[in-house]
């Protein structure tokens, strides 16, 4: 669907969290805003469960998490929401996974991760849930890939990844899971895979062109875009520091190659740290760092037909490290941090989505 620039998206505003936090795991089920967990004022997990009911917009307090965490993962499987992994109060990553009973109101523990890890990836697929990478309590990152049935409580061992990590973008499309970037320790992945759940075979895709941390991802119309990011020098250049950059790196999964966008196609702000979605036929950048002293407030999107960037309304709340998600004409913004933990929960929508 194409749009006609940044006069067809509008923000809505809804009621702050009752709780800021940063780093919280956000599902959507059945008309409903669920975040779970992340860090608060004091810097520490939560074990804080709140949902913004979208049809009254008030929230309402939920059992708190069995386990504290921050930055897990939330996979929606009927009426339930699986959190997988994450880190817990001690900074150490969690193995445990529980699921909330939206019917009930309450959490049940299911099956453990086979090893503790945070960044874990997770993507469902026919009511399958598949876990990938990760970071677990050695710092090492991982190359597991794991997939739990339901019906049978219970985590199967798939073929590793070919390159460890955690933190990665993942993109379900067809039959493949794609997995592009993570990091390793302190440094930035540049692997571009994809693991065929038919075939369960992995197969490894030209490399990204450029090596950045906390660069943005998503797939749209056949394409894989990588935007912005801290650059990192080489490996022999010991007088470059890191810098923001506003680099566009499109994957095109037909022809099976990278290309580098021309300077005049960059985005029109260097970011890093930022939202990213693909709504309305445009490609997103919503806030993050750059080189000003305090969060970006910036909203630009790449429109697919016309092959631009365009100026779109500023976030309502200048913020970055956001949690975000995508719900039918909604992209949500949740929480992140302005001059501290956020409260903020906005959604840049299409015009006839408000």
């Amino acid at each position: 669907m194409a749009t006609g620039g940044g006069r067809a998206f509008a923000w809505q505003v809804f009621p702050p969290m009752p709780t800021c936090r940063v780093y919280g795991t956000v599902a959507y089920q059945d008309g409903h805003l669920l975040v779970l967990g992340g860090c608060g004022r004091a810097g520490l997990p939560l074990d804080t469960a709140e949902t913004l009911d979208m049809a009254s917009h008030t929230w309402l307090a939920l059992a708190p998490l069995p386990t504290a965490r921050a930055g897990a993962a939330a996979v929606v499987l009927g009426k339930q929401v699986l959190v997988v992994g994450g880190v817990d109060e001690g900074q150490s990553p969690v193995a445990a996974v529980e699921a909330f009973l939206a019917d009930e109101g309450r959490w049940e523990r299911r099956a453990t991760l086979p090893q503790a890890a945070m960044g874990v990836a997770t993507v469902e697929r026919d009511g399958m849930v598949y876990a990938l990478g990760g970071m677990g309590p050695d710092t090492a990152p991982q190359a597991q890939v794991r997939v739990y049935e339901p019906r049978r409580d219970c985590w199967l061992s798939l073929p590793s990844m070919p390159t460890p990590c955690y933190g990665a973008s993942t993109f379900l499309h067809g039959n493949k899971i794609y997995v592009l970037g993570g990091r390793q320790g302190k440094l930035p992945v540049t692997a571009f895979e994809a693991f065929d759940l038919e075939a369960c075979t992995w197969t490894r895709h030209p490399s990204l062109p450029s090596r950045r941390a906390f660069a943005g991802c998503a797939m749209a119309e056949g394409n894989v875009f990588s935007l912005g990011g801290l650059q990192q020098p080489g490996p022999h250049n010991f007088y470059s520091r890191p810098h923001f950059v506003n680099t566009v790196e499109m994957f095109d999964l037909e022809h099976g190659s990278w290309t580098k966008l021309p300077r005049s196609l960059r985005m029109r702000d260097k970011r890093a740290d930022f939202v990213v979605g693909s709504l309305g036929g445009h490609i997103m950048a919503i806030g993050g760092l750059g080189n000003q002293p305090c969060p970006l407030g910036s909203v630009e999107g790449f429109s697919l037909a016309r092959r631009r960037w365009e100026a779109l309304p500023a976030m309502p709340t200048a913020r970055c490290s956001c949690s975000s998600l995508q719900a039918g004409p909604r992209l949500f913004v949740i929480g992140g941090v302005a001059q501290g933990p956020s409260q903020a929960v906005e959604a840049l929508c299409l015009r006839d989505g408000v």
